[in-house]
């Protein structure tokens, strides 16, 4: 790019992102950064042409050092005093070894940063920047907090990717998959080629996500490309020393230096965000916190000009000694009323609101009448679909549904990476005989829900491999209904069969405004296809497991109840 149209575009640049004038000139290198075992990775050093540099920012990227990063990261920061070095992590774009996600940057970054400290213009001043994998790579880097560091910015990334894969007890089959399959075809051909693959990789995953057993159903899609999608799925236990590697949580019990986090309300990543927020804040580290009404893909498109402004707010603050960054440590935008807020810690100060569902189909603050002491049976199943069953069969204080993993509950919106994904209207999904709602009646006050949602569920499940999805909406004046947080459970098999069991289902962080005249629904169903693998309900690992039964799942109302964190009125 010649030098007068790139300083015409940086300039563009920066009145889009309403940020302040460049600083400076710089130039662009390429840089090769030897690992402990040779491997050598391939970066970019973006230098700025000034006799008082501002310090060091290390960006570590699977996805390739081209546009949009070199000009988000690179060139917006190195025109204002900052050194910038975008790397591609081994057996990426160019850089040598072979690529095995999340678990190689345990030793891969630390030499990077050892590399940095023996070049002539830095200066022991580094800051770490990033989103997403760039999150992880920062966050597994710091698990010993080199001296250096004097600032962290983490956007969307986990710190414990086995959390993220099994969390919830389910394989995070969707997101996990089409990152998979992302990552396998990102370097086939120019950015063109690329997008038109990415554009249909819904189509062409269908049969890997439909298929059994799921490895050998993806094979046709990865063509051995991405191997460790297969070892994910053949380690599905918790306390497996396997997945050592990818946690890094003891970074946020050693590092001092100052972290911003930037998350959003519909990002898969929001709880661990908020948990990494948590730790910091718990031991005084300082922490600024900023979350969004966004998708995890939408920090980076809708949310790009704030993320900008706050990132370079932070490095001029903690690397070249500017101003405070912010006048409040928590930025939270709250969903309903769209509003932004500005908090001195989050989550703010709550009372609990407690409803109960009904097998009427109503959620109410009064408690549910105990059901008639009169067994009831559970539906016979067999591995054959049966005829749809109503929404919901109420007995007595419970109500009833079938779930088939031959037809299973299909996720819509929510947290996640690939698909549908953030708020969206939930009234298909209601239609459905295998999902069951209770509804208030309109609320004659607005409700704000701050925090953490909790469901306390009695259920009985016929066979035990079952799963439960729970989602609360916001049914507004037409009837619409809006996700704004849910939560995912596989039960216990060894659970006997038929038997109520009690679980506490803590659903997704929120901030989020019931409006007056608006309706709060709870949803539950069975699962959540293909945001997470279904239960097969059958035994077996997740690697292999191929045979279909359905099961019956029944909730006994008087024994559950919704516990909302409701924040005081303003």
């Amino acid at each position: 790019m010649a030098e007068s149209t790139r300083r015409l575009t940086d300039a563009a640049l920066s009145r889009l992102l309403r940020l302040p004038p460049v600083r400076n000139d710089y130039t662009v290198s390429p840089v090769r950064t030897p690992m402990r075992d040779g491997v050598i990775l391939q970066g970019d050093h973006f230098e700025p042409v000034t006799r008082t540099s501002r310090g060091t920012v290390l960006v570590r990227t699977p996805y390739g050092r081209g546009w949009p990063l070199a000009l988000l990261n690179g060139r917006v920061f190195a025109a204002r005093g900052y050194h910038v070095v975008i790397q591609s992590v081994r057996g990426t774009f160019g850089s040598g070894g072979a690529f095995r996600p999340m678990a190689q940057e345990i030793e891969d970054g630390p030499d990077t940063i050892a590399w940095l400290r023996d070049q002539p213009w830095f200066d022991g001043r580094l800051a770490t920047l990033g989103g997403s994998y760039l999150g992880w790579t920062q966050w597994s880097a710091l698990i010993e907090p080199p001296a250096e560091l004097r600032a962290a910015i983490v956007l969307v990334g986990p710190h414990d990717f086995r959390t993220a894969v099994y969390g919830t007890g389910a394989f995070t089959l969707g997101d996990f998959l089409g990152w998979s399959d992302q990552i396998a075809h990102q370097e086939d051909g120019g950015y063109l080629r690329r997008a038109a693959v990415m554009a249909r990789a819904p189509r062409r995953l269908r049969p890997a996500l439909e298929g059994l057993p799921l490895p050998v159903a993806a094979e046709p899609v990865l063509r051995g490309r991405a191997p460790w999608y297969r070892e994910w799925l053949s380690h599905p236990l918790e306390e497996d020393p396997w997945w050592a590697p990818y946690r890094a949580g003891e970074a946020l019990r050693r590092i001092d230096a100052p972290v911003l986090l930037i998350g959003g309300w519909q990002d898969l990543f929001l709880d661990q965000t908020l948990q990494q927020y948590a730790a910091l804040r718990s031991r005084n580290v300082e922490v600024g916190l900023t979350v969004g009404p966004w998708t995890h893909l939408d920090v980076a498109t809708r949310g790009t000009g704030i993320v900008a402004r706050e990132t370079l707010a932070w490095l001029d603050q903690h690397l070249a000694g500017g101003p405070a960054a912010r006048k409040h440590p928590v930025r939270v935008h709250r969903t309903g009323e769209s509003r932004w807020h500005a908090l001195p810690a989050w989550p703010p100060s709550t009372l609990p609101a407690v409803f109960h569902p009904h097998a009427n189909g109503t959620l109410t603050t009064a408690p549910a009448a105990p059901a008639e002491p009169t067994p009831t049976e559970p539906a016979p199943v067999t591995p054959e679909p049966a005829t749809p069953t109503p929404a919901s069969v109420p007995v007595g204080g419970t109500v009833s549904f079938r779930y088939d993993p031959a037809d299973p509950t299909p996720a819509l919106g929510g947290r996640t990476l690939t698909g549908t994904m953030g708020v969206k209207d939930n009234r298909p999904l209601e239609a459905r005989p295998d999902v069951v709602t209770f509804t208030t009646d309109p609320l004659p006050t607005a409700v704000d829900v701050a925090g953490r949602p909790a469901l306390t569920l009695a259920i009985a499940v016929d066979p035990p491999h079952a799963d439960v999805f729970v989602r609360l909406c916001d049914v507004d004046d037409h009837a619409r209904s809006h996700n704004f947080a849910d939560a995912m459970l596989r039960l216990d098999p060894d659970a006997p069969a038929g038997e109520v069991q009690n679980v506490t289902l803590t659903l997704d962080p929120c901030f989020h405004r019931l409006r007056a005249g608006h309706r709060l629904r709870l949803q539950i169903s069975g699962g959540a296809f293909p945001r997470f693998a279904r239960n097969l309900g059958t035994p077996g690992n997740p690697a292999d497991g191929h045979v279909l039964r359905p099961s019956h799942h029944t909730i006994h109302c008087p024994a559950t109840s919704l516990t909302l964190p409701v924040a005081a009125a303003e």
